[in-house]
């Protein structure tokens, strides 16, 4: 958020992937994201660009997670509150891989955006920890996207 708060758009344009929510199979998916997830996501867009957003149905396979997803979204676009994250999924521990990539896409971006600040995140910690770091909060956010999902482009850092 810290760059598209930077960035300051007109609006928001969003393509509404749900490949990643729970329900689709690898190869197609196979991530353990919450339909509950887009409903957080959604919320923290419509503090840009004054909320004027636009979601476009954009993929999933799975009927059931593609309608639960668009549910929690719909949900927060009609100003209905959202259930709290719950405390299971605040206590896992992000995916090695989703930690790495972030990090690694947060040192390019420092180079042209001045909110995008350097961190350290031991791989251990989970996001209840890292929600005191102002700092870390996106990052640890987006790699939960990834949360026991083995990916194989880091090797010795399986699960």
């Amino acid at each position: 958020m810290p760059i598209t708060s930077e960035f300051n758009p007109d609006f928001v344009l969003v393509s509404t992937g749900f490949d990643v929510v729970e329900g689709h199979e690898p190869p197609l998916g196979g991530y353990k994201v919450t339909a509950q997830c887009f409903g957080h996501l959604v919320k923290q867009l419509l503090t840009l660009a004054g909320g004027r957003m636009v979601l476009a149905l954009e993929g999933g396979h799975d009927l059931t997670a593609i309608c639960d997803a668009s549910e929690a979204c719909l949900n927060v676009l009609l100003g209905n509150e959202l259930e709290p994250i719950s405390e299971d999924i605040l206590h896992q521990t992000p995916n090695v891989n989703a930690m790495v990539s972030l990090q690694k896409s947060t040192a390019i971006h420092r180079k042209y955006w001045k909110s995008v600040k350097p961190y350290i995140v031991p791989v251990s910690c989970k996001l209840a920890e890292t929600q005191e770091r102002e700092e870390t909060e996106a990052v640890s956010a987006m790699a939960l996207l990834s949360v026991d999902v083995e990916q194989s482009f880091l090797p010795g850092h399986g699960r």
